[in-house]
């Protein structure tokens, strides 16, 4: 991996263990983590840039949501706008995954943002069909993972392989997470106060200052590869060679089960609070209380412990998460349901881990194409989980899908973590040709 810019360590940095391996030292100043972080001026950029960009997402599902339904009085289509938000991953993640490698990784940010920046520019446009603003909102969408893909493999060259890495996706997740929290906020005051095509506007704007911090604040590197061939073909085999690797098959399992899991109790949330009968607010603060155990876990574990540590948790904390939600089959009231769902989000921080060895496994020249499968396939299947939960839902009482879903975590994460373990740490990253 290049050398990066900043304090980080000058050369690779040696990958995390698992618990079975060779212990690393400990971090002297577990601390000054985050702090030598934003010490690297093209990662307070890349931050900047991600704030806006996160915020300006949100925001837009929430007008879009609303115009849609003003347009037609259909709830079931202003739901859809949201439910598109995740479907079209898998097409950004599988057809269009080798972009992130094959071009510089700025101008394929840049081209990204400001692709979403025309896409929330166009749904401003008076007399938009709904089928376009939809089509817009599936664009974006599949715009996605590949931009998410290439950033994270950015901050391996901002940041290096190391911990000051981890400790950069960490950083990511925090702002995603209270993007939820204040994007919601945001969104519901602007639409208060002036039209969802001004909020839309608004948006494009976020997008466009994102597309300006990166290409002023980072620097410019080459390709990570030189492929040859139609980009769908080079994305298919690209990501045939990652998930036929038994290390990073496992290590992506590890990144995706747990979430999908996780998104069960809080899929139905919804009609648990009208079950409590605790109203809008009630059903608000249950929404919230996932994103604050999460944003609480991520900088507690990040600011006091070391690389060994969080390594060791990563195991325990992946299988914790998927746990609180068996609580719902003792039916709790509505402070008790706050509690579990706050437990449920501190299970994010078993990403640390998971995070130092995946970029160890993976090599350079496919390392920003596994990010992009990485977090489609994350997006993708906690759709799916969201769908199942629905559907259970429907044949069941909501105390016994919500904890249903724990049940069958349990064992498929304890199921990934026993092979995770027995793939080797170590072992020399998968070879073959790039295409």
């Amino acid at each position: 991996m290049p050398t990066p810019s900043g304090p980080a360590a000058t050369g690779p940095t040696a990958p995390c263990p698992d618990p079975a391996a060779p212990p690393e030292p400990t971090n002297p100043d577990p601390g000054a983590g985050y702090r030598l972080v934003f010490a690297v001026p093209e990662f307070r950029s890349v931050f900047a840039a991600h704030l806006l960009s996160a915020l300006g997402v949100v925001v837009c599902e929430i007008a879009l949501s609303v115009l849609v339904y003003r347009l037609t009085g259909s709830p079931l289509l202003s739901a859809l706008t949201f439910a598109l938000g995740l479907l079209p991953y898998i097409i950004g993640g599988t057809l269009l995954s080798a972009i992130a490698d094959r071009y510089p990784a700025r101008r394929v940010l840049v081209v990204c943002d400001l692709l979403c920046a025309g896409c929330a520019a166009a749904m401003v446009v008076p007399g938009t069909p709904v089928a376009v603003l939809l089509a817009l909102r599936c664009a974006t969408a599949a715009i996605a993972p590949v931009f998410a893909g290439t950033r994270a493999a950015t901050l391996g060259d901002v940041l290096g392989e190391g911990d000051l890495f981890v400790l950069g996706r960490s950083l990511i997740r925090i702002v995603n997470q209270s993007a939820q929290l204040v994007g919601f906020a945001a969104g519901g005051l602007l639409l208060a106060a002036v039209t969802p095509g001004t909020v839309l506007a608004i948006t494009a704007g976020t997008f466009l200052g994102s597309a300006l911090l990166l290409r002023l604040g980072t620097r410019a590197r080459p390709a990570r590869r030189t492929a040859r061939g139609a980009l769908l073909g080079t994305s298919l085999s690209g990501t045939r060679r990652l998930l036929a690797d038994r290390r990073i098959r496992a290590l992506l399992l590890l990144t995706w089960l747990p979430p999908t899991f996780v998104v069960v109790p809080e899929a139905l949330l919804i009609p648990y609070a009208d079950l409590l009968g605790a109203g809008p607010a009630g059903a608000g603060l249950l929404m919230c209380a996932m994103p604050v155990g999460a944003i609480t876990a991520e900088t507690l574990v990040g600011t006091f412990l070391g690389p060994r540590a969080r390594a060791r948790l990563t195991f325990p904390l992946g299988v914790f998460c998927v746990l609180p939600s068996l609580g719902f089959a003792f039916r709790p009231s509505l402070g008790w349901a706050v509690v579990l769902l706050v437990l449920t989000g501190t299970g994010i921080a078993y990403n640390f881990g998971v995070d130092r060895w995946f970029v160890a496994a993976v090599p350079d020249e496919l390392l920003g194409q596994a990010m992009t499968v990485m977090q489609a396939g994350r997006m993708t299947i906690m759709g799916l989980g969201m769908g199942a939960a629905g559907v259970a839902a429907e044949y069941t009482p909501l105390w016994v899908a919500m904890p249903a879903g724990g049940v069958v975590g349990v064992v498929s994460v304890l199921l990934v973590v026993a092979e995770v373990r027995r793939t080797r740490a170590d072992r020399p990253v998968l070879s073959g040709p790039a295409e």
